[in-house]
């Protein structure tokens, strides 16, 4: 918690107008017992009316001066807590999204949404307690117990035995919730998992007819937050009555040791009266305290949740600015790379080389588990290599600053993914200060333009959250739409490819030449159809490759090559196949444009 509490210091000048405030709010809600005293001994007792206007009139004007510093006190205790938390939110929030792929594998999706959410709540409602009662409680209680002996010494044994009475009542409360706090915890973000997970996977859920096993999982988990939640609520409910029990207790206390005084001595009555009154403010003091002290453990774990984020090291440090000189013409180089996850015995990656050069299309391509997807995500550095060298533009990928490596990079993932907003506000996404005649011509490339012209208000028609009002193919292409108005210097396509038909594929990357002529282009995909005019194709096997060439070279001489080609194509089709590549090794121009023109008959 106190680490924390660095996100203060820019409000310090507030919580010193806090801490004043507060100072003079005890300072004159505590005059008012002592003044109430004298109205007693001096003005009603003795029977003088003058007196007793005097000291009313100055009751009233203490009491006016306690209102406003307790308005002042509680405003500032408010804008520091929600500026506090703002700023944790916003640090959360920044460390969350620069942390690469693997950083985020160490907390779940469900885990972040709760510490950015509820445990920074729990956070910000202890720290506007604190600024309202660190300073409040403590001098009620110290103040009133001075002052308290003062009016009336022989009774100030009953202080101390009411105190007595409060902490042994919190401690025990303490010792009962505060182990349950951390269990409370995981289980909002099991509960914020599995909520996450059904919603996300609706469709998945009903298609399998399982409504009624995630049903259940959420209510085991529900129920066992709600018995946990009973129990903690309970336990702090005892707190009311026990405290009660002690504040009327030692009022009765006060009254009955008072009385026996005031036979022995009537002018007594305004000390005793003033007396009772600083023992309530002295159990009020006890009470303000002891609901700091339930709620900061609870505080507290939320507190070293959010901590965990903060002080994450990512695996992946990057440059304030870019080292070395990268070329011109934009290129991509494999040397020898290797890549295994952190703890994992085996490579998912083993001894990868290539090389990729402007005007050139490379696409990679194997069975699924091969490396393909892990490839790619090395070139934008969201994955680092365990060994090799990687080499951006003639730079190794080390000694780039992260902002002039992702201004080259253009990147259509596997699963294409919208943001809330318009499509024009997605397609801008990358390049906030296209004209709309980029965005136009980065959607007519994509093969977007079309349903986009259908849609109710073209370029400026909603996408709901993560492109749900969209279908799979278009979502696809507005991503690959969102990569071309970037115009980088490498083109990444994740399989973005794989919700396109046959014809629309074909087209789409007959329109990307108009673009990608001076561009590193990198293609993964599962469709043979998708690479075969690849300048070059880089076949993977078990994280190796394992073949490295056009289609016809590859179809010729690479086993697993033939493989993919023969489980995608009827026999008829590989057999012409086949011999359309052992012609090309005999006449290599003629029979490529022959080939071409086939495929372009067959599109």
């Amino acid at each position: 918690m106190l680490k924390l509490l660095k996100y203060l210091k820019p409000y310090w000048w507030q919580v010193i107008i806090l801490l004043l405030a507060t100072a003079a709010q005890v300072y004159t809600t505590l005059r008012l017992p002592a003044l109430m005293a004298e109205i007693i001994n001096d003005g009603i007792v003795p029977g003088s009316t003058d007196k007793i206007w005097q000291i009313g009139l100055l009751m009233i004007g203490v009491a006016a001066i306690s209102a406003v510093a307790s308005f002042i006190s509680s405003y500032f205790a408010a804008r520091v807590g929600a500026n506090f938390a703002r700023d944790i939110r916003a640090a959360v929030f920044t460390k969350v999204i620069n942390m690469n792929v693997l950083d985020m594998k160490d907390f779940s999706t469900a885990s972040l949404l709760t510490r950015t959410t509820n445990d920074v709540n729990q956070v910000q409602n202890v720290v506007i307690m604190m600024l309202s009662m660190m300073l409040r409680a403590p001098l009620f209680c110290i103040i009133s117990v001075i002052m308290a002996i003062q009016t009336a010494p022989d009774m100030g044994w009953i202080i101390l035995v009411g105190a007595a009475a409060i902490l042994g009542s919190v401690v025990l409360i303490m010792s009962l919730v505060i182990p349950k706090f951390k269990i409370f915890q995981g289980l909002i973000d099991k509960l914020t998992l599995i909520t996450r997970e059904n919603l996300t996977g609706l469709r998945v859920v009903r298609a399998f007819n399982n409504e009624k096993v995630e049903k259940e999982k959420f209510t085991k988990t529900n129920d066992a937050l709600t018995k946990l939640l009973i129990y903690i609520d309970k336990t702090l409910e005892l707190q009311n009555p026990l405290i009660n029990i002690i504040f009327n207790g030692t009022t009765l206390l006060c009254s009955w040791i008072g009385i026996s005084l005031l036979t022995k001595d009537f002018a007594y009555l305004g000390n005793m009266t003033a007396f009772a009154e600083y023992v309530t403010f002295v159990m009020i003091s006890f009470l303000m305290m002891s609901m700091l002290f339930v709620m900061l453990p609870r505080a507290n774990v939320s507190a070293h949740r959010i901590n965990e984020v903060l002080k994450k090291e990512s695996r992946i440090t990057w440059r304030s600015e870019t080292s070395g000189q990268p070329d011109k013409t934009p290129s991509v180089e494999f040397r020898n790379v290797d890549f295994s996850y952190p703890g994992a015995g085996e490579k998912v990656l083993s001894n990868v080389s290539f090389k990729a050069v402007a005007g050139e299309t490379t696409a990679f391509i194997g069975s699924t588990g091969s490396g393909k997807s892990t490839l790619i995500n090395i070139v934008p550095r969201f994955y680092e290599a365990t060994s090799g060298e990687v080499l951006i533009d003639g730079v190794p990928i080390q000694e780039y600053s992260k902002k002039d490596l992702m201004q080259r990079i253009g990147l259509v993932p596997q699963r294409g993914i919208l943001f809330s907003g318009t499509v024009k506000s997605n397609i801008k996404f990358g390049a906030p200060s296209a004209s709309d005649a980029q965005v136009r011509k980065a959607a007519r490339i994509a093969q977007a333009e079309n349903f986009i012209e259908k849609m109710p208000k073209k370029y400026n028609s909603h996408i709901a959250q993560g492109g749900t009002n969209v279908s799979g193919g278009q979502k696809q292409r507005l991503s690959i739409a969102r990569a071309i108005c970037k115009e980088p210097d490498i083109y990444v396509f994740d399989d973005a490819f794989s919700a396109l038909d046959m014809k629309t594929d074909a087209k789409l990357r007959a329109a990307l030449a108009e673009v990608t002529g001076s561009a590193v282009v990198l293609i993964v995909a599962q469709r043979v159809s998708t690479i075969k005019d690849a300048d070059q194709i880089v076949v993977l096997n078990d994280g190796k490759v394992v073949g490295k060439g056009k289609h016809f070279e590859l179809l010729r001489k690479c086993k697993v090559y033939q493989e993919i080609v023969k489980s995608q194509l009827s026999d008829k089709e590989y057999v012409r196949e086949l011999k359309l590549a052992n012609d090309d090794a005999e006449h290599p121009v003629s029979n490529s444009a022959v080939a071409g023109t086939e495929r372009r008959a067959d599109v």
